[in-house]
Parts: C-alpha cells; sequence; structure tokens
C-alpha cells in the first residue's frame, strides 16, 4: 500500500520530483568534483614535496642557516702560482669542493638517534646534503702573461682561444649522504633501482654511488662507470628513478654516509633526519615530543609544515580546492537542501484536500508524516544516484584531460639540482625544483559515501519540514475545500 501510493505520487508529481532531483544532483555533483580535486592537488603537492620530503617521511628534522659569513656567505677557489697545467701557451686550471650550501647548517649525527629513540617514533635516518662544485677553466700561461706584451702594441696569443682570452665555468651536482645500513625512510624508499643494485652496510666507508636516472642521463653516466666527487674517484654501482609523478629523486648522487661526511670534512654531522610516525594520527604528538627531545635548536616540520614551499599555480589550485571550492560546495548544498525543503513543503500546501480527506478516513499523523517524509527521502536518492553519474563524469573527463599544474619546491640544500648552471647560480642561498606534475582525480569510496550520504540528508530535511507541514493540517480542512 505505502509503496504504490508513494509511486503513484512521485508521478504525478513529476515536475516536483524533477526539479528536486535536479537541484540535488548538481550540488552533490560538485561536492564529488570539489573532494576528488582536493585529493588530487594534496596528492600532487606531495609528489612535489617528494624530492624534499621522501616517501614514508612524517616529519623533518633541521637546523636554522646560520648567519652569513664577513663575505655573505659566498665560497671561493683558491689557485696558487703553479696551479693546473700549461700546454702550447695556455694554463688549465680546475677545483672541486664538496660542501653543504650557504643554506644548510649541520648538527650532531646523534639527533637521528635521539629521534629514533623518541616516543611515537617508528623509523628516523640522518642525512647530509651536498653539493659537488668543479670551478675550472683556462686562461693564458703565466709566460705569456710574463712577457709584458699585452698594452705595448704585441697581439696578445694564448689561452684557450689563442688570442689571450680567458674561459671558466662552473659545474655542481647534488650529493646525498645516507645510512647504507637498510634505512626505511627517506627519499630512496621512493626509488626504483633501474640498473646496478642499490648501497648496502657492506658500502659503508666505500667510494661507490648511486645515481638518479635523470642525472645520470644528463651527465652520460652508466653503472660500471664513475663520478669524481669531492677529488675522489666513485664507482657508479647502481641507478634509480623515483616512483613519484616528478619522476626526480631528492638528490643527483647517493654515497655512504660515512664516506660523505669524511670527504666533506663534516665527520658525525648531518644536515637533517628524517622521521616517521608510528600513526599518522599522532603526527603532530610526535613533532611536540621531538621538539622537545631535541632541543630549541632545531626546527622540527611536518608535511603540511613544508606544504607552503611549494609555489606555482600547483600553489594557486590548492588553495582554490581547499577554501573556494569548500564554501561553493557548502553554498549550493545548502541551495539544493532549501530548494528541496520548498518545493515540500508547497507541495504539502497545494495537498491540504488530499490529506485532510485522508485523515478523515483515518490516517494517522504518523502515517501522513512517513509518506511525505518516504517521497522526500526517494527525491533526494534519486538526485544522488544522478549527481554521483555527473561527479563520476566531471572526474572522468579531468583525468583524461590531465591538466598539468606548475610546481616549485624550494629544498634549502644549496645548488645543484639538475648539474651545470653558472657561478652566480653555484652559490644561491636555497635550491627550487621545479617541474610540471599531472592532475589526477581519484575516486575513492569514501567520497561515494559522502554522497550518499548527502542526498538521504537532503531528502531526510525536506520530508522532515513537509511531515511538519502536513502534520499539522485537519480533516475539517479538507472539508470546507470540499464544500
Amino acid at each position: 500500500m505505502f509503496g504504490t501510493y508513494l509511486r503513484r505520487e512521485l508521478s504525478n508529481r513529476r515536475r516536483q520530483t524533477i526539479v528536486v532531483a535536479i537541484g540535488m544532483a548538481l550540488a552533490i555533483a560538485l561536492v564529488i568534483l570539489v573532494n576528488a580535486t582536493a585529493a588530487g592537488v594534496r596528492s600532487a603537492q606531495a609528489s612535489a614535496l617528494q624530492s624534499v620530503y621522501g616517501v614514508g617521511t612524517d616529519i623533518t628534522v633541521t637546523k636554522p642557516a646560520s648567519a652569513p659569513s664577513a663575505n655573505g656567505g659566498r665560497q671561493q677557489f683558491d689557485f696558487g702560482s703553479g696551479a693546473g697545467s700549461t700546454r702550447n701557451g695556455t694554463q688549465s686550471l680546475s677545483r672541486t669542493r664538496l660542501t653543504t650550501g650557504p643554506a644548510v647548517t649541520t648538527f650532531a649525527s646523534s639527533a637521528a638517534t635521539k629521534a629514533a629513540a623518541t616516543t611515537g617514533v617508528k623509523a628516523a635516518t640522518g642525512v647530509l646534503s651536498l653539493n659537488n662544485i668543479t670551478f675550472s677553466g683556462a686562461l693564458p700561461s703565466q709566460s705569456q702573461r710574463s712577457q709584458g706584451g699585452f698594452g705595448q702594441g704585441a697581439r696578445p696569443s694564448g689561452g684557450p682561444d689563442g688570442a689571450g682570452g680567458s674561459s671558466f665555468g662552473v659545474n655542481s651536482f647534488s650529493v646525498l649522504g645516507y645510512n647504507v645500513a637498510g634505512a626505511t625512510v627517506g627519499p630512496l624508499t621512493s626509488a626504483t633501482l633501474t640498473s646496478g643494485r642499490s648501497l648496502t652496510a657492506a658500502d659503508a666507508g666505500k667510494s661507490v654511488a648511486v645515481l638518479d636516472a635523470d642525472y645520470a642521463t644528463t651527465a652520460k653516466k652508466k653503472v660500471g662507470g664513475t663520478v669524481s666527487i669531492g677529488g675522489t674517484t666513485f664507482k657508479i654501482v647502481g641507478i634509480v628513478t623515483s616512483t613519484s609523478a616528478t619522476g626526480a629523486t631528492g638528490s643527483n648522487v647517493y654515497v655512504p654516509l660515512d664516506t660523505a661526511q669524511k670527504l666533506s670534512s663534516q665527520t658525525g654531522k648531518i644536515s637533517s633526519v628524517y622521521v616517521q610516525a608510528a600513526n599518522a594520527n599522532d603526527i603532530t604528538a610526535v613533532k611536540t615530543a621531538l621538539s622537545k627531545s631535541l632541543g630549541s635548536s632545531v626546527t622540527v616540520n611536518t608535511q603540511s609544515d613544508l606544504a607552503s614551499s611549494v609555489s606555482g599555480s600547483l600553489s594557486t589550485a590548492a588553495t582554490l580546492a581547499n577554501n573556494l571550492g569548500t564554501w561553493l560546495s557548502v553554498l549550493v548544498l545548502a541551495a539544493a537542501f532549501l530548494i528541496a525543503v520548498l518545493f515540500t513543503v508547497s507541495g504539502v500546501t497545494r495537498r491540504t484536500r488530499e490529506f485532510g480527506t485522508l485523515k478523515a478516513i483515518g490516517w494517522s499523523n504518523r502515517r501522513i508524516v512517513g509518506q511525505v517524509a518516504g517521497e522526500s527521502f526517494v527525491q533526494g536518492l534519486i538526485g544522488g544516484a544522478i549527481g554521483i553519474v555527473l561527479g563520476l563524469a566531471a572526474i572522468l573527463i579531468v583525468n583524461l584531460v590531465h591538466p598539468t599544474l606548475s610546481a616549485a619546491a624550494t629544498t634549502g640544500r644549496g645548488p645543484g639540482v639538475g648539474g651545470g648552471g653558472g657561478f652566480g647560480r653555484a652559490f644561491n642561498q636555497a635550491a627550487t625544483t621545479a617541474s610540471e606534475i599531472a592532475l589526477s582525480l581519484p575516486i575513492t569510496p569514501a567520497v561515494i559515501a559522502l554522497a550518499v550520504a548527502l542526498a538521504v540528508l537532503g531528502g531526510l530535511i525536506a520530508g522532515a519540514f513537509g511531515g511538519w507541514r502536513a502534520a499539522r493540517l485537519r480533516p475539517a480542512e479538507a472539508l470546507r475545500s470540499v464544500a
């Protein structure tokens, strides 16, 4: 009886059902799209930070950069009078430094041990971020310069161009020393070995290296070859590539931590500690505990803290998704619910004769309210079903278009990401990793469940107001309208 009457009333009031269902559908579709976009932007943001952060890393510990020295933190290369080699009137010079960037401050590696022992920490490992900077060039030999020909009408000679000229360049790449004794957190946990092997505990103290695939391609390096780091020849034993959307790992070259410390004169020092919390819900508490155990001299950042360092169109998309998108969804949902309530109450008012007559023949207020609520509930479900289809279609379209977002994450590691660069670039205060990240919107059961819940909520709200209005009707009103 209830189902038959319900189906007949929805069919008779087709216009109201269509309007309420469409309004609900559009609102729910927008909510699905906004939630999926927010999730996609968060994923893209995590990918942009992954080169800095590493998969599985919840917290990083660093030390604030110290005040610049009298020379402004600039590094210099000194060459003695007999430095380099001379051939055909040209003196070739080259000097390599393996050092931390001006914006990087090292601290005792014991901080990693303290972090690992902190309550709520699952794993912690220390790393040392370095830059290998090579300054090289050619100029006329000292004998050419001492002949006194310059400025006396004699034609200049010597140098790389044979006419007394000089040429200098700077090449740099990033080096990361990490614990080869099985670190379970950090940048390399997000990398996949493409050739060769990874570094193992047996490599501690040895001159062996693993290269990022992009850098290996640019530098034309292969497994079995060598790479010069800090003036020492390292054997390349493996090449890795990142599983992130950016495709780049956190450094160009990876070496054993103790080897990196020795070559850079940073024995017993690290530049960062990567921390993984035992429970993702306790990250804030773990951050507080780390700050207390490690002291105020270090800075403890969560991934959300570092998210502010991501700039570009990705940052704009994140702001829109988190702010404008959320409020727009709330407003549209409120409007859809209001439309459903108004149409339901209006329909109940137009059905005064019907409900009054039903009461006169014995229908109770509870049965009347149930009838109105049931109709509104079904209208909400219809709108929810249409909204889910529309929302999923919108997500599919976005994923097919595959829009890209520009992202730049400031790493604070100093120069060298990607290698090369001029003299000025080699001494930047902080490195910026720029990339194009494809935006992909995920479809999660939680979003679908939210859409169903909103559809049910909309139907219940409309049914509650409509049922309340219907319950106030009296049989006498129906009899007066019939007369």
